[in-house]
Parts: C-alpha cells; structure tokens; sequence
C-alpha cells in the first residue's frame, strides 16, 4: 500500500529550487513510495531517484554555456530551445551518465505528468528505465511554442504543467496516506491569463482542446493552489516552496542567481526538515495501529519493521 507520494512542480530553470529540496532529502536519506514529477520536477526527479546528489543542480546549470542545451541556435536549427539530444541523451549518456542500475533498483514508483495535445488532458506515465522511457520526461518537459510535440505510443504530447502542474487531486485519488508538494513559487503567486494565447491559437489551431487547456490554466492552476492550500492546512499535505520570489523565470542564465535558488531549496528542506518528518512518521504511526487492529498476531512484526515514508 502507498504510504507516501512526493509531487514536484516545474517552473522551467525554477526547477533548481526543487533540485535543493532533493539534495537535502537524499543526504537524510528519505525516500518515498512515489514521485510525481512535473516538466522540469520530472527532470530533476530522475537524479532524486537514481540518488545522485548534485546531479540535478549540475545538469541544469554546467552546461548552459553550450548552445546545443539552451539557446536561440538549437531554438532555430530543431525547433527545441533545451537542446532534445543534449538534454536527454549527450548529458544522460556521456557528459553526466544517470544511474539507471541504481534508479532500477530504487522500489519508488515514479511517474511524469504530460498533456496529450488531442484531448488537452493530463497523463502520467509511469518511469521504469530512464534510457528507455526517456522520452517521457523529454515530452513532460516541452514547452509550448518553445518546443516540438513529442511522439509517443501513437500520441503527441507536451509540457505536463499545461493539463496539472501540481498533480495533487491525482496523487489523492490513486493512491497514498501522506503527500509533500515542492513549489517553484512563494505562497502569495497566482497565475494569471497567457499573453501568449493569440499566437498559441495559431500555432495550435490544429489542436483546439490543447488551447482550450492552454486558455484556463491559469484558473485551473490557482484552484488547485487553493485546494492544495487548504489540504495543507487540514494536515493531509506538508508543502515546501521559496519563502520569496526566486527573481528568475523559466529561462534564466545568470549562475549566480541559480545558486542562491538552489541554496533556499537546501535552506527550505534543511529548516523544515523535523517538522516534515512529524507529519511523515505520525501518519506512519497511525497506519501501524490500524494495521495492528485488523491484524493483531501481526503485531510485532509490524512494530519492528523499518517503515518506508
């Protein structure tokens, strides 16, 4: 039974935030039975799982300088602003190889949330070998306009955050007892309607549910941020995100200003780290003694059991 999910937002290179977070929870060794991650949750989800520690933050800064990972050039040349060959095969195999024998081995579900442009709906496909299922968190992670569809299993799909970019109300309803958000943003964001939509009717005029998605985000998102808000406020979520504006947006190049987003994920987990794992361990607790009601000659066994969060 799940006991435990952990949802990532995305936010583009926001995301180093989220790689902060997971470096902490890696040096404390928590683990979860299920990350769903989120475009760039997805990406840095893959290092957390694999436990690499540095990996997510060294992945999405090192290489910035190259125009094959980000730049008007790859934008130009493959219709793909973050280079698809850089990001998700050049890094992955050669320059910083993932551990895909360790993430094999990890018993954690992981899961990417992407939108199928046919039904402008959310899915979330599961991960189960991160050279094979590669283009899942690729697809999770493509920004309209600024990326291609990507063509997966007879669908085309985008950026996950476009259809559930806080995939909350579905880690609630498939599954788990206790359930940590990350966010890329401070607790007084909200959304607000697309600039864009004009040209994205356009250049998605073939797919009217994708920009019908794309045309309520922004209502869809902070209902769910209310939602999840209250959640957290009824204890059945713990939440963690900047206690102030990261000052950078999707696309950000300045090192200096990724560190120091970096460093409050760190701080952010680091001050709140007690705190979540009373939330954690209570609700282990309170399984362990229905469990025991149901199951009493199972009793001690289920005492001495190291529990998973």
């Amino acid at each position: 039974m799940l006991q435990s999910n952990l949802i990532l937002e995305g936010g583009g290179m926001r995301g180093v935030f989220t790689a902060g977070v997971l470096d902490y929870f890696l040096e404390q060794g928590l683990a979860f039975d299920r990350v769903i991650g989120v475009s760039a949750g997805a990406c840095h989800a893959c290092s957390y799982v694999a436990e690499q520690k540095g990996r997510a933050f060294a992945t999405a800064v090192d290489y910035l300088d190259d125009k094959r990972y980000c730049s008007l050039h790859s934008l130009i040349t493959t219709g793909d602003l973050f280079g698809a060959e850089m990001l998700y095969d050049i890094i992955p195999r050669e320059l910083y190889p993932i551990d895909n024998d360790a993430f094999l081995q990890n018993s954690t579900i992981f899961q990417a949330v992407v939108t199928n442009c046919r039904t402008g709906r959310a899915e979330y496909p599961e991960i189960h070998d991160l050279h094979k299922d590669i283009g899942w968190i690729r697809a999770s992670s493509s920004l309209p306009l600024l990326a291609r569809m990507v063509s997966l299993q007879g669908g085309l799909y985008l950026d996950g955050g476009v259809a559930d970019s806080i995939p909350i109300r579905y880690a609630m309803h498939s599954g788990g007892r206790r359930h940590v958000a990350v966010l890329t943003q401070p607790r007084e964001y909200r959304k607000g309607p697309n600039r864009l939509l004009p040209l994205l009717k356009i250049k998605y005029r073939k797919y009217p549910a994708l920009v019908q998605a794309m045309q309520n985000r922004h209502i869809r998102y902070n209902d769910t941020l209310d939602f999840l808000y209250a959640m957290e406020s009824a204890s059945r979520v713990f939440v963690l995100q900047p206690q102030e504006s990261l000052g950078i947006g999707r696309v950000e190049k300045r090192k200096d200003k990724l560190r120091a987003a970096y460093a409050a994920g760190y701080r952010e987990a680091k001050d709140r780290f007690v705190a979540l794992l009373t939330y954690l361990q209570n609700n282990q607790e309170e399984t362990q003694w229905k469990e025991s009601q149901s199951q009493p000659t199972a009793t001690a066994e289920l005492t001495h059991e190291r529990p998973r969060l």
